[in-house]
């Protein structure tokens, strides 16, 4: 058992942070959060009801940044964005401020291919300012960002926290967040 005896509760604004060596289930954790594995025993509910009953409404209150970075190499980073964007219903102004948010705006025609593997990573953290969503299940997040852009992160996570969104990340202490609850994994 991966998880046997883990229970935590979250409410709105809440953090949590996932600390352990690699292996120890961090990123297991996320994808149970997000509904893509289940719980064998247990309950996974959110506001109270059930997570697997309804299992497509609680995807569309989240969003899960892992290691795959979900990007589309032949679009452009706007074109990327705008896809994103539309299956989430984003507005123009909210598709401006995440490429503003993670400093994308001079490479929005660029095609993904010919981006840096930090450059991926904040188109892939990008989505989260385009389209709102009161869940965050971030692994790892700040994987090859620079400090410039882990501050970037940092506030994002704080401005998402005061709107009463809830973050839950996986991190070896690359990216702060401040008064977060830690659950410590073993090896």
């Amino acid at each position: 058992m991966v998880f046997e005896g883990v229970a935590f509760a979250l409410r709105p604004g809440d953090a949590l942070v996932l600390r352990g060596p690699n292996g120890s289930g961090k990123s297991s954790l996320l994808r149970l959060l997000a509904g893509f594995l289940r719980p064998v025993a247990g309950q996974l509910s959110y506001d109270g009801l059930p997570v697997f009953a309804e299992l497509a409404r609680h995807r569309t209150r989240l969003h899960h940044v892992g290691h795959a970075d979900g990007i589309k190499s032949l679009l452009t980073v706007r074109e990327n964005l705008t896809f994103a964007g539309l299956l989430g219903g984003a507005t123009t102004a909210a598709m401006s401020h995440a490429l503003a948010g993670f400093d994308l705006d001079a490479l929005a025609d660029t095609p993904a291919r010919f981006l840096s593997s930090g450059q991926r990573r904040r188109l892939a953290l990008a989505r989260l300012l385009a389209v709102p969503r009161p869940l965050w299940l971030l692994d790892e997040p700040g994987v090859g960002l620079d400090a410039a852009n882990r501050a970037r992160l940092e506030a994002a996570i704080q401005d998402h926290r005061a709107e009463q969104g809830i973050v839950v990340v996986a991190s070896h202490g690359d990216v702060a967040v401040p008064a977060a609850l830690t659950l410590e994994f073993a090896a």
